[in-house]
C-alpha cells in the first residue's frame, strides 16, 4: 500500500515536470524563430511565451492573478501589433500555457460564474493572436484562428469535465454530512428521553420520601438537578448539529457490550480482531452520545478493512483512556513524513477537531484536566486489491470526521511508521 501511494505521488511529479518541460520546450522554440527573423514584432511572442510559462508555474498560488496577467500581456501584444501594422504569430508557448490555464481555471475558479468568464477570456485572446498573421492576407489567420479555436474546445471540455467531477464530490460529501447529522438527530431522542425518565422517577421518588422522611428529600433534589444538567448538556451536544427534521426511526444508545458483539461478528467472518478495553471505561464513563459515536466509527473501521483492504492479516483495536500525548505525536510524524516526501498519503489524512488548533494542531478538543477516551483501530499485512484501489477513495472518513468534530472530539486516520493504516479518535471527558 505504501509503494502505490509513492508511486502515485512520483507520478503527480512527473507530469508536472514533463508539463513545465514541454511549456519550456515551446518556448525554446519561439525564441529560435524570432531571433532567426529580421521582424521586431516577431519578439513579442516569446516574451507573452515567457509570461505563461511563468503563470503556469504558479497557477496553484497566482491562478486568476497569473491567468490575469498572461491574457493582458497576449491581448496588448496583439493590438500593438496590430495598430503598428506588423508581421507576426502566436507563440507555441503561449498558446499552450493559455490552454493549460483554461483547464485549470475552469476546474478550480470559484464560483462558476467567473471560471467560465475566464475560459471566454481566454478564447477572444487567441482569436485576437491569430490577427498577428495578417500582413500575409486573410486566409492564413481564419486557418490558424479556427485551430485555435479547436484547441480551445477541447481544453474548455476537458475543464469542465474535471469541474463536473469535482462539484459531484462536493455534494457527495454534502450528503454524507447531512446523513451524519440526521443520525445524530435521531438519537437525541433516546439520550433525552433516558434522563428525563430518571428525572421523573426520582421527582416520584422524593414525594414519597418528602411524606416519611423530609431530611432526606435534598439528596433527592441534588440527584434531579444533576440529571438535568446531563440531559441539557447531551442536548446542547447533539442539537448543535441538527440541519434538518427527519421521523425516520431511532436506534438505541450505544455500550461497550455492543461494541464487543460487534468485533466478535466481524471476527466470525475474519479477519481477526482483539478488541482491549483499558480500566477505568464503563458505559457510564463517557457521555451516551460519545458511547454512540465511537461504536460508529468502530463500525466504519471495520467495515473499511473488509472493504479497501480484503488481505488484511489481523486487526487491533482498543478504549482506553488518555492524555492525547499519542495522538499529537502521531500527528507531528506524519507531517514529518509528508514534509520529507515518504509518506504522500499523509496529504489525504482525514482530521477534525473542535475549535482552532492550538499549537502543534491537533491540541484542541482536550479538557481542562488533559483527560480524554481515545479508540484506535489498526489493521496489519493488508494487500490493496487493484481493482477497488481504482475506484478511488469513498466517504466513510468524512462521516466519522463529522460525527466527531460535531461532539468536541478529533479525529486522524493513516499510515503509521511500520507501514499500517489507523484510525484514532478521542473526545475529551
Amino acid at each position: 500500500m505504501g509503494e502505490t501511494n509513492r508511486l502515485i505521488y512520483w507520478v503527480k511529479r512527473l507530469s508536472e515536470i514533463a508539463l513545465i518541460g514541454w511549456l519550456l520546450l515551446l518556448l525554446l522554440i519561439d525564441v529560435v524563430s524570432a531571433t532567426s527573423g529580421l521582424n521586431p514584432a516577431i519578439l513579442l511572442s516569446p516574451v507573452c511565451g515567457l509570461v505563461g510559462v511563468v503563470a503556469v508555474v504558479r497557477r496553484r498560488r497566482w491562478r486568476v492573478r497569473g491567468f490575469v496577467t498572461l491574457l493582458t500581456v497576449s491581448f496588448l501584444s496583439s493590438l500593438l501589433i496590430g495598430i503598428t501594422k506588423g508581421d507576426g504569430s502566436p507563440g507555441a508557448a503561449e498558446i499552450g500555457s493559455l490552454l493549460v490555464l483554461t483547464v485549470g481555471g475552469l476546474r478550480a475558479i470559484e464560483p462558476v460564474r467567473r471560471a467560465a468568464l475566464f475560459s471566454l477570456a481566454a478564447m477572444v485572446v487567441l482569436e485576437a493572436s491569430a490577427t498577428r498573421l495578417n500582413s500575409t492576407g486573410p486566409e492564413p489567420a481564419m486557418a490558424v484562428g479556427f485551430l485555435l479555436f479547436v484547441c480551445w474546445s477541447f481544453a474548455a471540455g476537458i475543464g469542465a469535465y474535471l469541474r463536473f467531477q469535482l462539484e459531484r464530490r462536493r455534494e457527495a460529501v454534502d450528503t454524507v454530512r447531512r446523513s451524519e447529522r440526521l443520525e445524530l438527530a435521531r438519537e437525541l431522542h433516546d439520550l433525552v428521553a433516558h434522563h428525563i425518565t430518571g428525572i421523573v422517577v426520582q421527582a416520584q421518588a422524593a414525594k414519597v420520601v418528602a411524606e416519611q422522611k423530609p431530611e432526606a428529600v435534598v439528596p433527592s433534589l441534588e440527584a434531579i438537578a444533576n440529571a438535568g444538567a446531563d440531559a441539557l448538556t447531551s442536548m446542547r451536544r447533539l442539537v448543535s448539529v441538527l440541519r434538518a427534521e427527519d421521523e425516520a426511526a431511532r436506534s438505541p444508545g450505544s455500550t461497550l457490550m455492543d461494541m464487543r458483539t460487534m468485533v466478535e461478528r466481524f471476527s466470525a467472518a475474519g479477519p481477526q480482531v482483539t478488541f482491549d478495553i483499558g480500566q477505568g471505561i464503563a458505559d457510564g464513563t463517557v457521555a451516551p452520545e460519545v458511547m454512540t459515536t465511537l461504536h460508529r466509527v468502530l463500525q466504519e473501521s471495520l467495515t473499511n478493512v473488509r472493504r479497501h483492504a480484503p488481505g488484511t492479516g489481523w486487526v487491533e483495536a482498543d478504549l482506553k483512556l488518555t492524555d492525547g500525548s499519542d495522538l499529537r505525536a502521531w500527528a507531528e510524524s506524519v507531517r514529518a513524513r509528508t514534509r520529507n516526501g515518504q509518506d504522500p498519503r499523509g496529504r489525504r489524512t482525514a482530521y477534525a477537531s473542535a475549535g482552532p488548533p492550538a499549537g502543534d494542531g491537533v491540541s484542541g478538543g482536550t479538557s481542562a484536566t488533559g483527560g480524554a477516551v481515545r479508540l484506535r483501530v489498526r489493521n496489519y499485512g493488508s494487500t490493496a486489491d487493484a481493482r477497488i484501489s481504482r475506484l478511488g477513495g469513498g466517504f466513510g472518513l468524512v462521516g466519522m470526521a463529522e460525527r466527531v468534530e460535531a461532539l468536541g472530539g478529533r479525529l486522524m486516520a493513516g499510515l503509521t511508521p511500520s507501514g499500517a493504516w489507523e484510525v484514532m479518535a478521542e473526545f475529551p471527558l
